[in-house]
């Protein structure tokens, strides 16, 4: 058996020990990882709208935004993902233990204009010691991570979790399921792309909250089929958390020797290459190489923000990954209108949402909040 082969069976596990030292740091500060984004330029807005495919004239044509009740372009909610590792899905303690992202409920409470610069504030909140199907022991970790703009306003307030698992068990579990990504015909692909050519956002055709009603569904959003392409141009815009070359790769992994798994070459790379590599995507349970859980939430942002248009806003959106998206995987982004209700003196409309693939597997799901404008006036 060579060198790299017998690093299959040398993951480290799951103690009671890491987990006691790691529940020490709930609720303190401590030094986040530099952020991909700082400022909301039109440069970085562009890298993450292409990154998660909407298009979406609000975020990048000032002319038609500045015509908005906005007067100027905004990004999605979900552009914060850039501004913060934590939120992403970086976490701290049990090294050499996978980092599997599983969900956030964003709350924003005021817009992301062009030219913010905004900073976030994360704490580990909490820790969960479960048993899992998947790799025998894991650990929920979530993270209360608050975001504050260059006036000191709070922009959104957000709680991120992660599903810690043992690598070895899981590579096990998923050699006896595995599932074949899928193979799409020349007729599929057309189908797709004629959907995709009549996607748009509603933009300027304002939707009012007396318009809504319990059961209405939202026009179907389109993403994929899933390529490592895809997940190239997201990271684009998102920024990654371990994707780094030559030295300052070899430092990286010299400060956090965890992080530096040998590749078939015997040359260490971060696990984050589960999203371009199938060899490590299955050695650690998964059948191929597979999206970034930011950018499946990301999507259902999309679905919400073409469906209220212009004159709304997004207030929440709670998602949790349920299954993986490997390559290959069309995702289908609905959603149903749960309940429409007046809260000081806001009119808010709850969806449920929901992303499936092409097998007919619910991959993400959650619900979101909007508010929209009443008849007699375009506030939200």
């Amino acid at each position: 058996m060579t060198a790299v082969a017998d690093q299959r069976t040398e993951f480290p596990q799951i103690t009671d020990e890491a987990l006691d030292a790691l529940r020490e740091k709930i609720g303190t500060e401590f030094d986040r990882p530099y952020p991909h984004v700082t400022q909301a330029t039109r440069d970085s807005i562009r890298h993450w709208v292409f990154g998660i495919g909407d298009e979406n004239p609000l975020w990048l044509d000032p002319e038609y935004a500045a015509g908005t009740r906005w007067g100027g372009i905004v990004a999605p909610g979900s552009f914060l993902y850039a501004f913060d590792r934590v939120v992403s899905g970086y976490v701290t303690g049990m090294p050499g233990i996978h980092a599997m992202f599983a969900g956030t409920d964003w709350n924003w409470s005021a817009p992301i204009r062009l030219g913010d610069t905004i900073e976030a504030f994360p704490v580990l909140k909490e820790l969960k010691d479960l048993k899992s199907n998947f790799s025998g022991r894991s650990v929920k970790q979530t993270y209360e991570v608050r975001f504050v703009n260059q006036d000191g306003v709070e922009v959104c307030r957000a709680l991120s979790w992660c599903i810690r698992t043992q690598r070895e068990q899981a590579r096990q579990r998923a050699a006896r399921e595995h599932v074949a990504p899928k193979q799409w015909s020349p007729e599929e692909i057309a189908e797709i792309a004629a959907h995709y050519a009549q996607e748009k956002p509603r933009g300027a055709e304002t939707l009012y909250w007396e318009d809504v009603k319990a059961g209405d569904t939202l026009p179907v959003v389109l993403k994929g089929p899933s390529t490592v392409t895809g997940f190239v141009a997201f990271t684009q815009g998102w920024g990654s958390l371990y994707v780094k070359a030559h030295g300052t790769a070899f430092e990286m992994f010299r400060k956090h020797p965890a992080l530096g798994i040998p590749n078939l070459q015997g040359v260490p790379e971060p696990p984050e290459r589960v999203h371009w590599d199938n060899d490590l995507a299955q050695r650690v349970g998964v059948p191929a190489a597979y999206d970034y859980g930011p950018e499946r939430i990301s999507w259902l942002g999309h679905l919400m923000t073409n469906w209220i248009g212009d004159d709304g806003f997004l207030r929440r959106l709670n998602v949790q990954v349920r299954h993986h998206n490997i390559v290959g995987d069309l995702t289908t982004c609905e959603g149903t209108v749960a309940r429409t209700w007046v809260e000081d003196g806001k009119h808010l409309v709850e969806v449920d949402v929901k992303g499936t693939n092409q097998n007919g597997e619910i991959t993400i799901i959650g619900n979101s909040v909007a508010e929209l404008p009443a008849k007699g006036t375009r506030d939200a």
